[in-house]
């Protein structure tokens, strides 16, 4: 079982709540200082930040795993086999401050974490079934290193997507892509770009529907957004909610699912 997760730091919970929920995400946690959110792929999490931190509209890598012991064995086992090309992936079992988790690290040092998955009522590992079914959640790892980053996520199970017109290859496939794409089992994409220094995060949405649809949906709603084309791809760029804090914020970017097959 693999989800994708982010965990979006903010101290203007009311705004993304208001922007995810007009995308069509469903709110399944509601606490003072965590909220969580499902697409009809991948999930969300927003964590409390005091305004003006450094922490304060950012974004940490993170994903769900149905066995934390389970996982991190397979993860040090496919790490320990990939280690004389990429460095290897190690998966420690730790305490965080929520709990038991599964700290993952890649071998230039960047790190994330795996959280154990809640199954649903039905005894699934399925999301909310109120939430829109075209909108993915998108995790993103800027790294200097793509190729070792891209080896990492088939570490932890992700697989790579197929790029489209390539007569099936998969991005993962190419030793110098400069971004990679993978799918996780049970909802989300995880993507690698292009980064300097320690590697970090990002986060964005893909939509398998019209985007002018949604573009349209969102302005009803109050929000500014437009679509840009970017390199012959259409993508719907958002107003981000934390632009409204104390730091310029680029806009929340939500591209077009590529058409299946």
């Amino acid at each position: 079982m693999l989800r994708v997760r982010p965990i979006h730091f903010t101290s203007r919970l009311d705004e993304w709540e208001r922007l995810l929920t007009g995308l069509g995400l469903v709110k399944t946690v509601d606490e003072p200082t965590w909220r969580e959110f499902d697409a009809g792929s991948g999930r969300i999490a927003l964590h409390v930040a005091e305004q003006g931190s450094p922490e304060d509209g950012t974004t940490s890598l993170g994903v769900e795993v149905g066995d934390l012991k389970e996982f991190a064995r397979r993860t040090k086992e496919a790490g320990a086999a990939g280690s004389t090309t990429s460095g290897g992936t190690t998966a420690e079992l730790i305490e965080a401050d929520h709990g038991p988790s599964c700290r993952i690290t890649a071998a230039d040092g960047f790190s994330f974490l795996a959280d154990p998955a809640t199954r649903a009522a039905d005894g699934s590992w399925g999301g909310s079934p109120e939430a829109d079914p075209g909108v993915a959640v998108v995790g993103v790892w800027f790294s200097e290193d793509a190729v070792a980053a891209a080896q990492t996520l088939r570490n932890i199970g992700a697989r790579p997507r197929p790029v489209p017109g390539s007569g099936g290859s998969a991005a993962g496939d190419a030793d110098t892509a400069e971004s990679e794409a993978f799918t996780a089992k049970n909802g989300g994409v995880l993507m690698v770009g292009a980064g300097t220094g320690a590697g970090s995060a990002g986060l964005g949405f893909e939509y398998a529907g019209d985007l002018g649809a949604l573009r349209q949906r969102l302005e009803e709603a109050g929000h500014e957004a437009a679509v840009i084309e970017e390199a012959a791809v259409p993508t719907l760029h958002v107003a981000n909610p934390d632009a409204g804090g104390t730091a310029a914020r680029p806009p929340l970017w939500i591209s077009g699912a590529p058409a299946a097959g």
